[in-house]
């Protein structure tokens, strides 16, 4: 496969154009002359992409990287990381990365998962013996490592009532079906569901939906993982474990005291070890009081629609699920990391290759649709959720018809920032023996400033633009 130059040259600009990485006149010397136009006409188009998105949500910075075959060919900024000081972004501007935290703790797991110091199918009481035994519907019931991972262990997330809620919509269903065919209790039906939607939607964010949960706006500081799981431990479960889906960071807490537990270490000394092994050097939890370079501030919309700074937060108590702060180039790092651990047995030369971080078999386990679980970043996919990573599976249900390509993402949204992190792997199957070297594919990672932002259809599109850069 045909390999693609790595971005290299910065350029700035005086007035509000982006600032990034691009191929330098002397790197372009050592490039084929189409491969270059290539290059330079798929990026002309991902700007436009980044812009068209900058302009619709009004954000006021995002940076985004690109690696292909495992080279970053491109990385740039757009607009500003901080508005008030006129600070532009650029590929070294760091923000928070949000519930990308999720794969970056998994992969920590799976490291005590390969060397047998964890067993995801045991009571996490072995790992965590503070944890209290369960009960669902009154019977008591067993959370493990593998239902949290996969976001099936019935723990709330930030919503204390979403349980109650759920309660009350299908009592409302129910008054519904009876009424439907009685005109005298139709109407009050009728009335009263217009009531309480009107509620709900007052009582609702004030146009800000999931982040005006309370629990988004913490400002106290954890000391320790095994101190934070005290906001959820005690609440009830929302669903028997292992039987449905619902998302929850809080879980990921518990998964962090897990990792603590079976290492026998603290869980951030786990993550900062595992970060400085894959190089990943900026790329740490978010603490507001160390002088960190290229960090962005946080924003958001106020109910006028101006932009306002975000408040101050402390992510101490979801450093697992959504507590990181990095920038695109240590998140590509990552991913190219996961992708070549995925796919280095499959190499013809594989005796001759470094190992893989993780193992072929367990990231094919990590990456492998969970059962009971869905989940599609944009709803526009039949996705699943794995360990850690949201996972859309080969599917062609048609001839000629819309093709679902296999690939693995992660969104995140925290206070004043959005992410995604995205890897494509080529379309061969995954058994495939190859000569190319691993990793092969394309990685998007993309940060923004502002919170509530989908960028995952913008990185999906990304990808598939820059995939054209590579032959067979």
């Amino acid at each position: 496969m045909a390999a693609v130059v790595a971005a290299v040259s910065h350029f700035l600009s005086d007035c509000e154009e982006p600032t990034g990485q691009q191929l330098s006149e002397e790197d372009a010397v050592c490039t084929p002359k189409d491969q270059t136009t290539r290059l330079q006409t798929v990026i002309t188009e991902a700007r436009d992409l980044v812009q068209r998105v900058k302009d619709e949500v009004g954000a006021p910075g995002i940076v985004v990287g690109v690696s292909v075959d495992g080279k970053e060919v491109w990385t740039e900024g757009f607009g500003f990381s901080d508005i008030e000081n006129r600070v532009k972004c650029h590929p070294a501007t760091i923000m928070r990365i949000a519930s990308i935290s999720k794969p970056l703790t998994m992969a920590a797991l799976a490291t005590l998962w390969q060397e047998g110091k964890v067993d995801l199918d045991k009571p996490v009481q072995e790992y965590v013996p503070s944890w209290p035994v369960k009960t669902y519907q009154g019977e008591t019931v067993t959370i493990t490592t593998r239902h949290l991972v996969s976001n099936l262990a019935g723990i709330r997330h930030y919503e204390k009532n979403k349980g109650k809620d759920k309660d009350d919509k299908e009592q409302q269903n129910k008054v519904t079906k009876e009424t439907k065919d009685d005109p005298e209790k139709k109407q009050s039906s009728t009335e009263v569901g217009k009531s309480d939607t009107t509620k709900a939607g007052k009582k609702g964010s004030q146009g800000k939906g999931e982040f005006a949960l309370k629990e988004y706006y913490i400002k106290k500081h954890y000391k320790n993982v095994t101190d934070s799981l005290s906001l959820f431990k005690d609440d009830p479960l929302m669903s028997r474990p292992g039987t449905e889906f619902l998302y929850s960071t809080h879980g990921w807490t518990l998964v962090s005291a897990v990792v603590e537990g079976a290492a026998k270490t603290d869980f951030l000394k786990v993550m900062n070890k595992m970060f400085r092994d894959l190089g990943m050097f900026h790329t740490s939890e978010d603490l507001n009081e160390p002088i960190i370079y290229h960090r962005s501030r946080y924003y958001t919309h106020n109910e006028r629609g101006r932009l306002v700074n975000c408040p101050y937060v402390d992510n101490s108590y979801k450093w697992a699920g959504g507590g990181f702060i990095s920038n695109v180039h240590d998140l590509l790092q990552f991913a190219n990391a996961m992708l070549y651990s995925f796919q280095c047995c499959n190499c013809t030369l594989k005796n001759k290759l470094a190992p893989g971080y993780l193992k072929c078999d367990t990231m094919r386990k990590m990456w492998g649709p969970a059962d009971n679980t869905k989940c599609s970043w944009d709803k526009t996919a039949d996705g699943y959720y794995g360990m850690g990573w949201g996972v859309i599976p080969n599917k062609v249900e048609y001839g000629h018809g819309r093709e679902q390509r296999f690939y693995v993402s992660h969104t995140g949204g925290a206070v004043g920032a959005s992410s995604v992190l995205l890897i494509l792997p080529p379309k061969e199957s995954t058994e495939t023996v190859t000569d190319n070297l691993p990793p092969t594919g394309v990685v998007v990672a993309i940060l923004c400033n502002l919170q509530g932002v989908n960028l995952n259809p913008l990185a999906l599109e990304m990808a598939k633009n820059f995939e054209e850069l590579t032959t067979d």
